[in-house]
Order: C-alpha cells, then structure tokens, then sequence
C-alpha cells in the first residue's frame, strides 16, 4: 500500500492532469473533479479490490459506478495512472472519436467504464442492479459509487435508496460529494436539500460523516469504516464534505469553475500550485 505522501503525490498529479485536459479543449468539468481528487485516489490506491485486466462483468472484483459523470476529468486520470489505459491517452479529452468523452460512454469501450454516466439520478440505479447481482452470483466484493449533493435533487435517487433498504443491499458503499455547489450556484440557493443525513437514515441506510473530505487520511478511515458496515442489513452512505475546486486557490469555494476552463495563464498558475510528481502526458 502506498503511504500518505505517495497518496497526496499522487493527488498533486490528477489535479495537473484535470486542469490541463480542460484547458487544452477549453472544454469541462474541472471544479468537482478537483474537489474529488482526494477521494478517486484513496479509493483505487488504497480500498478498492480490483483488476486492470478489465472486463465487463466485473466478477471477483470491487466495481465503481459514477453517477455526477461531468466529473470525468479525475475519473480518467486516476483510471489512466492505476493502469487502466496509457496515460498519454489523457491528451485525447473530449476530441472526436476520442474514447474520453466528456461524460463517460462504453461503446468505444474504455477500460474501466462499465456505464455511460452523467444523466444525473441514475447511477444509483444501475449500481443496485450490479450489487443484487454480486449477491445472486455468491460474489462477496462490493460496489463503490459516488454522486453529487446537487444530484440529490433528481427524484430517482430517492427510488433507488428506498429500493436499496427495503431490499436490504448491504454491500453497496455511496459516497455523495457534499461541496454546497452545483452549475447554477450553492445547492442551497437552487434547491435546499435540507438535512441530507437524516433524509439517507429514515430511508433505512447507515451513514458516515467525513467532515474532511478533501485529507486523504480521512477519506481512507471513512472508507475502512464503512466496508466494516457492509453485511449488515443495510445500505452504506458516506457523506464527504469537499471543497470544490480544491487544491487551485482561485477555482475553490465557488461554482462559477464548475463548468469552465482555464485559459493559458489560468493554468499555469494552477500548475504552479500542483507540482509534478509522477509525470505529465
């Protein structure tokens, strides 16, 4: 296992790798894919059991569904630097027949992607589907996935987690990145979403809290934690309290970089702020 620097070294290099993939096509997601980096690392670098030798159906391993697809920026980098595809791949981001496109899709077949994503409210969705059939197949991995706390507005959602407990799928782990921001401004501006933990435990779901969303330290205890919840009879929620933006001063605490790029001066103060620890594409 890698310790903690080479976790935040690692995480120092997904936030170069999603500004520049933004800006190259000035074209993007980057402020909850900063805001998540943290997260996307300790779950492949540190919990997640799984395989690079991808296949669809994912037996025998932990799979991972994003629901907030507009995230894909840090979704690629990650999957490119744990091995999935060659990281020199990042520079085809959202081009033309590109397998990146700006939400994920599988009919190019990118390893690492089992659904197309970013319809927001329906990752929870397929993710049940894939958990029910962990179990029908005797299979005791799990399944991780990760939406936005201005997703939570879909009503789908809400199906599916009254779906979940009343089932009892006990080996799913969602994690809500709960960063107060969505495209039009602060979730509570838009949409109050009110008390999101006790909406999560009075449909039936355990919930953790991890107040520090963006210390690798803690998401990983958060984590840990949670699997230690599965098993029991009930769906697992974390709630992760991000900053997004994080890790470039001008992009953090806002929505106004929920959906745009940096220009070139944009990013390289950005840059300058994330050094180069394993190597850019």
């Amino acid at each position: 296992m890698p310790n903690t620097q080479q976790l935040e070294d690692f995480v120092s290099q997904v936030r170069r790798d999603i500004v520049r993939q933004v800006h190259k096509v000035n074209s993007g997601h980057p402020g909850g894919s900063l805001g998540c980096a943290e997260f996307f690392t300790a779950l492949y670098q540190e919990v997640m059991d799984y395989s690079t030798d991808f296949k669809m159906d994912g037996i025998g391993e932990d799979l991972f569904f994003l629901s907030n697809g507009h995230i894909s920026p840090v979704f690629y980098s990650v999957l490119a630097r744990s091995g999935f595809f060659p990281v020199e791949e990042l520079n085809t981001f959202r081009l033309i027949n590109s397998r990146l496109q700006g939400h994920p899709t599988t009919h190019e077949g990118l390893p690492g992607i089992r659904i197309a994503s970013g319809s927001l409210g329906q990752g929870m969705s397929v993710a049940l589907g894939a958990a029910e059939t962990k179990k029908l197949n005797n299979d005791d991995h799990l399944i991780y996935t990760l939406h936005g706390d201005g997703e939570l507005q879909e009503g789908q959602n809400w199906e599916a987690i009254m779906y979940a407990a009343g089932n009892k799928i006990d080996n799913i782990i969602s994690t809500i990145d709960v960063n107060g921001q969505q495209i039009d401004g602060a979730t509570d501006q838009v949409l109050p979403m009110g008390n999101i933990k006790a909406k999560f435990e009075a449909f039936g779901w355990e919930v953790l809290e991890v107040k520090e969303g963006n210390d690798i330290t803690k998401i990983n205890e958060g984590l840990k934690k949670a699997k230690e919840l599965t098993g029991n009879g009930k769906p697992v929620c974390i709630l992760l309290h991000t900053i997004m933006g994080n890790g470039v001063d001008f992009m953090m605490h806002t929505h106004k970089w929920h959906g745009v790029a940096p220009n070139d001066e944009q990013l390289a103060e950005a840059l300058s702020q994330n050094p180069e620890t394993l190597g850019d594409y």
